[in-house]
């Protein structure tokens, strides 16, 4: 155990991934540009090569594979996750189809959460069914009972908690525990909690996905994924990273490095802003349910309160049966909650959803309209009146 470890988390988001004493007493790591490492011996380059083929990938030989930047990085969030080894790709869903294609092959059988980020979605159907995988979609309320699920040829089961667009909670542990009994490798897309508030690693997950391009980097300016990984899953998961060509640019790298300081600080608050938004929106009339596992009355609290130490900002909610023309304009004219993909920077966002068009296994079935909320770093009284005034504006257009 490294000494770090024996910090408080805040501590040692300040602390890891950088070595002023290797770097002239710069506080931050360099930003290495680099595609090429020169050698300057045969020997050299053959041990290089033999330590990309043992799978070590401790050397540096290529910029697709990382430089000192990424190296500081992947360590960084490997300690803060508990993990053995992470692997930086080029954004969160390279991550996640790095770590899919690693374990599976023609044949084999994916588990895989109903309620998933889209993308994923459209990356099974479209791609690793035409290439022989054959793919169920599981409800994420399912826990323990996903053994009935499970097929001679499972090779993966993957999750997602709390889930896309409508935030139930799966219950890790008990999947978890079905996976190990059965030698199944487990994938987990870590992203809404940070490394902060869930390790999956802990709870028996083999690989946690993190979409460093949001909490992580905190500033939404830049593209990034990590796969942290257990001892087992590591050579895997980078070998097919590396060779698929899922890299990570310097740049961005070092962004993320410089928003990870910050992290310990920004979560609490988003917690705090998206707490009070979603406590206010259940007072609303316009509003039906508000879907965010930290609130008490939440379906998904029990589990959430049980395995996870904080929350992020985003979450959802339903509005009562409302004309498409009194959805838009509530959301059109929003002057500080603006319309845009993507979530975990300081602005506060929002989205229309349709979790109906992205479910199989677990039918949606609310009647009215759905939104997806992201609380910024801004004054939630501020953030109350921008929502205030969209709902007169929806009133007004009946």
């Amino acid at each position: 155990m490294k000494s770090t470890d024996l910090f408080a988390r805040d501590t040692q988001l300040v602390h890891l991934g950088r070595d002023p004493a290797a770097n002239h007493g710069i506080v931050n790591p360099p930003v290495y540009h680099a595609s090429t490492f020169i050698f300057e011996s045969v020997e050299q380059l053959l041990e290089t090569r033999r330590d990309r083929a043992s799978g070590a990938f401790e050397q540096f030989t290529y910029g697709r594979e990382g430089t000192p930047t990424t190296r500081a990085l992947e360590d960084a969030v490997t300690r803060l996750e508990g993990g053995y080894r992470a692997v930086v790709t080029s954004c969160g869903l390279g991550a996640i189809c790095a770590s899919l294609t690693a374990f599976l092959s023609a044949g084999d059988h994916l588990l895989i959460v109903d309620s998933l980020y889209g993308p994923v979605r459209q990356f099974c159907d479209e791609f690793l069914i035409k290439f022989g995988v054959q793919v169920t979609y599981y409800d994420p309320l399912i826990g323990a009972d996903i053994a009935h699920l499970v097929q001679p040829n499972t090779r993966v089961i993957y999750l997602e908690s709390p889930c896309s667009l409508t935030f139930e909670m799966t219950d890790v542990p008990a999947i978890a525990k079905v996976a190990r009994a059965r030698g199944i490798t487990t994938i987990m897309d870590n992203t809404w909690a940070s490394p902060l508030c869930f390790r999956p690693l802990e709870h028996g997950i083999d690989v946690s996905i993190h979409a460093a391009t949001k909490y992580i980097s905190g500033h939404s300016d830049l593209m990034l994924g990590i796969a942290v990984c257990t001892e087992q899953s590591f050579i895997p998961v980078k070998k097919t990273a590396s060779g698929s060509g899922y890299c990570g640019g310097p740049d961005d790298v070092y962004m993320a490095l410089r928003g990870m300081r910050t992290l310990g600080v920004r979560m609490p608050r988003h917690q705090e802003t998206a707490t009070v938004l979603a406590r206010w929106l259940q007072q609303r009339p316009e509003v039906a349910r508000v879907m965010y596992p930290a609130l008490p009355d939440d379906p998904g609290h029990a589990i959430w309160k049980r395995d996870f130490t904080g929350a992020s900002g985003l979450f959802g909610a339903v509005l009562r049966p409302c004309s498409e023309r009194q959805f838009a304009a509530m959301l059109d004219h929003l002057e500080l909650f603006q319309m845009g993909y993507s979530w975990g920077g300081f602005e506060s966002l929002v989205v229309p959803t349709y979790p109906s068009t992205l479910r199989s296994a677990r039918p949606w079935t609310e009647p009215g309209p759905s939104l997806r909320l992201h609380a910024g770093l801004e004054d939630p009284d501020d953030l109350i009146r921008d929502l205030e005034r969209g709902f007169q504006r929806l009133a007004a257009a009946a």
